[in-house]
């Protein structure tokens, strides 16, 4: 089973929101050391109830991997688009033959020049419907509840997204 690996957008909108839950019924679920850094040390530091709740989360069911310094990171690094979260979370996707699990446009755009594969917050809540962990309604809540704490998501997404959510309901 290929593993997902969380950049820190999914997880700081689902700690947010106290949906973390969503993450752990995800397969094989993973984020990289420096992502562990920016949404849980970091956090930590400044203060974010979120990092609280990503700490206590990583320690029961989330793998933090480390990240070796190859010829790509080196590449990737080197994109000022990128975040050196970013950076980790594509070069440990592609290492593992894993998923990449972000929302950022730049990351998303450098993971299909690289032939990585990435989806989103979004293609994780149709998972979950999908799976049956989620009905239609629940996800549509957890969906408004991420819009409500601050996570963009396009209209003709939204309107996309709970329509996909009632059809695999059904």
């Amino acid at each position: 089973m290929r593993e997902w690996v969380f950049d820190a957008t999914p997880l700081i909108y689902l700690a947010t929101v106290d949906r973390l839950d969503v993450v752990a019924s995800s397969p094989q679920p993973v984020t990289t050391e420096r992502v562990y850094e920016e949404v849980v040390t970091d956090g930590l530091a400044a203060g974010h109830v979120d990092a609280r709740r990503l700490e206590r989360f990583a320690e029961a069911s989330l793998h933090v991997e480390s990240v070796a310094k190859t010829p790509l990171f080196e590449r990737l690094q080197s994109m000022s688009a990128l975040s050196d979260a970013d950076v980790s979370v594509l070069i440990h996707a592609a290492e593992t033959d894993g998923i990449a699990v972000m929302d950022e446009r730049a990351g998303r755009s450098v993971a299909d020049v690289e032939d990585i594969e990435v989806h989103g917050t979004a293609y994780l809540l149709l998972s979950c419907v999908e799976r049956g962990e989620l009905s239609a309604d629940e996800a549509t809540t957890l969906l408004d509840a991420l819009l409500d704490a601050g996570w963009y998501c396009a209209p003709n997404l939204y309107a996309k997204l709970t329509t996909a959510f009632a059809r695999l309901d059904d």
